[in-house]
């Protein structure tokens, strides 16, 4: 099928095909990049090295990924266990932040593309590859957040994104993928595709594409329980956090990576941190995802329950409308932007308290934190005048007097305003 705008390349940065003897395909086993794995061998007559990082995958099986890379035709199969970098640079950030875009999608797909860019770059420059090659759609927020990440890595780096130049659809990928002997995870009975790592499994394809239709989660949400088949008795957590990260579960220390991973089967067992968004792409279209990450999900709603407790009013409002700014520019590829640096910078500053105890109870699809201890807590509303911490309550009446002031000052002119009018 030929492309109905047929693709000219002109961006610099894009590789010519008599330019490219070497590339690193950032693989993922999918269809996709399965299918481009061939792609590229034919139309470029060039090497491939495929790059696969282990970043908590819930259900992706990495060494067979690798496998397959090498038995279709890779020079090289490069895979990096990345776990804890992701969760302590990446997801840290996205916790301080309360990650969130237009709803409850945590990020989790941004925060991951930042590191397989940075690594890509790595790997491209180690192996001489002359450029990196890539799987996303020319439809969708991916393709800007590895170009604009490679290149702040590596301005001179070419880039090949053969599924914005090939013309296929999805119904052709997999029909080539079929006519070529590749196992792809997609068929036109279950078109779905999936981005996984430790901070969710994000969802798109088939009816989940068309808001207009109800998505047939009982079809691919198989790697947790679907709220309405989880437990009829809830479960109590607790999350000790330091500094805004947690750092012990149930009261057993882990690392962040550790952590998140065991709290995804914990959460994910209930039914906990699965949602539909209906969000603004960066290209102009609307898309609607299915997202689901149990484990960041609890956390996250733990972590903004703790940092309120702990933080002003005014910082309060503040932060969340920085947090809203963090999600906005996450999502939209402005991870090594300087205003991240800022941001995250800021939330450092605001997490230094957020230290303590927060129990979470897990029941049907929801997290709800139902307590919460902290040394730096701030006062609190208490019906024992022993733990009133100095409240003088005979301040209160000269506070509402002062405080609601111009409140009635404004009904006073409002009232004389009605009477003159009825003079007339």
């Amino acid at each position: 099928m030929k492309p109905q705008h047929p693709y000219h390349k002109v961006a610099s940065y894009e590789g010519k095909k008599k330019d490219i003897k070497k590339v690193v395909l950032l693989y993922s086993g999918g269809l996709d990049t399965s299918v481009l794995l061939k792609w590229i061998q034919d139309e470029y007559k060039a090497k491939v090295v495929t790059l696969t990082l282990d970043l908590g995958q819930q259900h992706d099986d990495l060494e067979a990924i690798r496998q397959k890379a090498m038995k279709f035709g890779a020079v090289k199969a490069v895979a990096l266990d990345v776990k804890e970098e992701f969760a302590n640079e990446y997801l840290a950030k996205g916790i301080k932040a309360n990650a969130h875009y237009q709803g409850e999608y945590h990020l989790s797909t941004p925060m991951a593309r930042a590191i397989l860019a940075k690594k890509a770059v790595e790997v491209a420059e180690k192996e001489g590859a002359d450029a990196i090659a890539h799987g996303c759609t020319g439809k969708g927020n991916d393709q800007v957040r590895i170009d604009g990440y490679i290149l702040a890595h590596n301005p001179n780096m070419k880039i090949v994104a053969p599924v914005r130049e090939w013309g296929m659809d999805r119904k052709e990928e997999i029909a080539y993928a079929k006519e070529n002997g590749i196992p792809v995870p997609a068929t036109i009975d279950f078109p779905y595709s999936d981005d996984d790592n430790m901070g969710g499994i994000t969802w798109e394809g088939g009816e989940i594409t068309d808001p207009g239709l109800i998505a047939p989660e009982e079809r691919f949400l198989t790697t947790y329980t679907l709220p309405k088949n989880a437990p009829d008795k809830p479960e109590f957590v607790k999350l000790e956090f330091k500094h805004g990260v947690p750092v012990a579960l149930n009261g057993e220390k882990l690392t962040l990576g550790a952590l998140i991973m065991k709290l995804n089967k914990v959460a994910g067992k209930h039914g906990v941190g699965t949602f539909q968004v209906l969000e603004d792409r960066l290209i102009g279209l609307k898309n609607r995802g299915v997202y689901e990450h149990p484990g960041l999900h609890t956390i996250i709603e733990a972590h903004r329950y703790l940092e309120r407790y702990v933080s002003t009013k005014v910082l309060n409002e503040v932060k969340e409308t920085m947090d809203t700014r963090w999600g906005y520019f996450c999502y939209s590829a402005y991870w090594y932007d300087p205003v991240m640096d800022a941001l995250n910078a800021f939330n450092d500053s605001v997490n230094e308290k957020v230290s303590g105890e927060v129990t979470v109870r897990l029941f049907k699809g929801q997290a709800v934190v139902v307590a919460v201890k902290s040394p730096y807590a701030l006062a609190f509303v208490s019906f024992n005048n022993a733990e009133g911490y100095n409240f003088n309550v005979n301040a209160s009446a000269g506070f509402i007097e002062l405080y609601s002031l111009q409140m009635k000052i404004a009904n006073e002119i409002k009232r004389a305003s009605k009477g003159k009018d009825k003079k007339k």
